[in-house]
């Protein structure tokens, strides 16, 4: 008799199942029927943010005229978006940049530095007069002595995660040579640091305005 009791519960119960999960799929189905169809992320256009929020200083086809302000224009996207991470996380000191970065979203580094990574670089404004050619020559030693074209080439191009600093500008890159020199500005290795730290202070000048005239003839 337990046993014929125990059968009449498991047959019960079967039938049950078999009653109730059709009805809950068919719930199911009406309850997904009725939701709302996700709506998917909005396309942002970063060429034209860049316009918009970058272009002001560093010019719309990344080359500006602003002192101090670097010129974009030729880097890669794996070396930009570097930076603009460091600067969203205020490793790199600079409170303009950081004020911009800082509420950007991990696609928005994406976007900007994928953009920025599109313009082809724009040759420096010719000068009044060319270079003094003995100090080209004499800042030139000194850049592969220092291996300075060992990561940014012989044309001092860059690439990947090294900056184009071929004709970049020379007051920009004074102020970065003697950040790295003395400890002031970070990078994602060590490696400007270790070459720097063989280079005497009086000699940066001199790399900074070898690298800013390199095009120059």
């Amino acid at each position: 008799m337990r046993w014929l009791s125990i059968t009449a519960v498991a047959a019960l119960a079967s039938m049950t199942l078999a009653v109730a999960l059709p009805a809950q799929a068919q719930a199911n189905k009406k309850a997904t029927a009725g939701a709302a169809p996700a709506v998917p992320p909005a396309v942002v256009d970063y060429a034209e943010k860049f316009n918009t929020v970058c272009a002001a200083c560093h010019g719309a086809n990344g080359r500006s005229d602003m002192a101090g302000v670097p010129v974009l224009a030729g880097n890669s996207s794996l070396y930009v978006i570097t930076q603009l991470f460091l600067f969203r996380e205020g490793r790199r000191k600079n409170e303009a940049m950081i004020a911009m970065a800082k509420p950007m979203t991990d696609a928005d580094l994406r976007g900007f530095s994928d953009h920025i990574g599109t313009l082809t670089a724009v040759p420096a404004p010719a000068p009044a007069t060319p270079p003094d050619a003995v100090r080209m020559l004499k800042a030139k030693a000194l850049a592969e002595q220092h291996k300075c074209t060992y990561c940014h080439g012989a044309d001092l191009a860059g690439g990947q995660q090294v900056p184009r600093i071929g004709g970049q500008k020379e007051d920009y890159l004074r102020q970065t040579l003697h950040a790295f020199k003395a400890g002031e500005r970070p990078g994602y290795t060590r490696a400007m640091t270790e070459a720097l730290s063989q280079v005497l202070v009086e000699d940066l000048d001199l790399l900074a305005f070898y690298a800013a005239n390199i095009g120059n003839k």
